[in-house]
């Protein structure tokens, strides 16, 4: 087992953006939110808030108790994915790009004699000072070398901000004992609460736990790979098929109503519909989910509710949109301070596997046979006048229609033709980055 991996990961990423491309704030203590409102909470913060002890999750007005000067940011995603971009053009001049991970992660594959410590931490070292250089004194890195990825990634978040820590194969396991399992990418807590009836509850014991118990605790396969993984035996880039995709939104204050919410869903579907088209696959299920500030369950948590419909496989925006007042309208409307709102769309297949409609409407028959009647009878054809003479049933297929529209946004700006029942929200519901998910700037403008 050698160093074979080299992980980039930028530090408190979203601020350090911000801080980069306006001078004012740098230095200073700033929280970047999702939505200006002292009801809302900090999505990312920068080192100098950190040290005071706001991060993520903290709410707005925690942290203008902790710190009144503190620079309260809306967040502005497509800075984020330009600067993303960049980024990765920088560190694969270095050292080509083998996965990128994040937003704010990427990795590179260490091959022949650059797998030898000394040559590795002078990669690393020229990678870190390039990216300031080309980019800018706030974005820094910090870089973890070692034999895979998942332990090049725990070595980069031993030393931050600005850090570059090599863990080697002889170091194994003991420089991962000061570490809680749940530092390991994908031990959330719910995998915390299974590992702990297992009895395991440090990373000593999770180490020296057999390869079945880790089957057992992962319930599967994934359970002896973790097991390798902190051997450091060597994996390649998994192959995963999007199973879904969505979006959700905090609402500002303006929109915590039910119509707001409402048109705000209208606006998150109609984005939703476009990239199912924009990645060429269909949904098969839709679902909605709607949050509320004001009142809270037995357990605590914060009320709402979901609902949920299969539909069929479909790209289609206005059978969404039907889809989603029929789901809205059952009893979702009733629900009085909405805050927080979303739409998933389920079981997505690739267009080569979709099946179509048995009963379906073929629109490329129906203008074929439209031509051919109006050559047989030029009198009764005038543009579209032709369907209607003999009475054929309205075009049930729209996706030429549907894929002018997404021409036209593409080329014009993302609210040139919508659908008017997402008027209330078309300034709302802006660019999400999800965490391994890159948003795609051409479709989201």
């Amino acid at each position: 087992m050698t160093l074979r991996s080299l992980f980039v990961d930028f530090n408190s990423y979203f601020a350090s953006v911000e801080q980069q491309l306006n001078p004012a704030l740098r230095g200073r203590p700033v929280g970047v939110v999702p939505v200006l409102a002292e009801t809302s909470c900090c999505i990312a913060a920068s080192y100098e808030a950190k040290a005071l002890g706001i991060g993520t999750g903290t709410g707005v007005a925690e942290a203008r108790r902790l710190c009144p000067d503190i620079a309260i940011v809306l967040a502005d995603h497509a800075k984020y994915v330009e600067m993303h971009h960049r980024a990765v053009a920088v560190v694969d001049t270095l050292a080509p790009v083998r996965q990128v991970l994040s937003i704010d992660e990427m990795e590179c594959e260490l091959t022949g004699r650059w797998q030898q410590r000394e040559r590795a931490v002078g990669l690393a070292e020229r990678i870190k000072a390039e990216v300031v250089a080309q980019l800018g004194e706030c974005m820094r890195t910090s870089v973890g070398i070692a034999p895979n990825t998942l332990l090049a990634k725990l070595a980069s978040n031993m030393q931050k901000p600005d850090g570059l820590t090599v863990i080697e194969a002889h170091e194994l396991p003991q420089r991962l004992y000061g570490l809680k399992p749940k530092a390991i990418n994908g031990i959330g807590p719910r995998m915390v609460q299974r590992l702990e009836r297992c009895g395991i509850h440090t990373m000593e014991q999770l180490y020296a736990a057999p390869r079945e118990l880790l089957r057992t605790a992962w319930g599967g396969v994934a359970g002896a790979e973790m097991y390798d993984k902190l051997r450091g035996q060597w994996y390649g880039p998994r192959e995963t098929v999007a199973k879904s995709l969505g979006h959700s939104h905090v609402l500002p204050p303006d929109l915590r109503n039910p119509a707001g919410a409402f048109a705000v869903l209208n606006r998150l579907t109609q984005k939703a519909a476009m990239r199912l088209r924009k990645q060429n696959v269909y949904a098969t299920s839709m679902s909605v989910h709607v949050r509320c500030r004001h009142g809270y369950g037995n357990r605590g948590q914060r009320m709402g509710d979901d609902r949920a419909a299969h539909i069929g496989e479909t790209q289609d925006t206005a059978f969404l949109l039907h889809t989603l007042e029929q789901l809205w309208h059952s009893g979702l409307h009733l629900l009085a301070h909405p805050v927080t709102v979303g739409v998933q769309l389920h079981g997505l297949i690739e267009a080569g596997q979709h099946t179509g409609d048995l009963f379906g409407f073929d629109e490329a028959a129906a203008d074929a046979k439209g031509t051919s009647d109006a050559n047989e009878n030029p009198e009764a054809m005038g543009s579209l006048s032709a369907r209607a003479a003999r009475k054929i049933e309205p075009v049930r297929d729209r996706r030429k229609l549907l894929a002018a529209i997404d021409t036209l946004n593409g080329k014009h700006g993302k609210n040139t033709v919508y659908f008017a029942s997402a008027q209330a929200g078309l300034d709302h519901a802006p660019m999400r980055i999800a965490f391994n998910r890159i948003p795609d700037l051409e479709s989201e403008r």
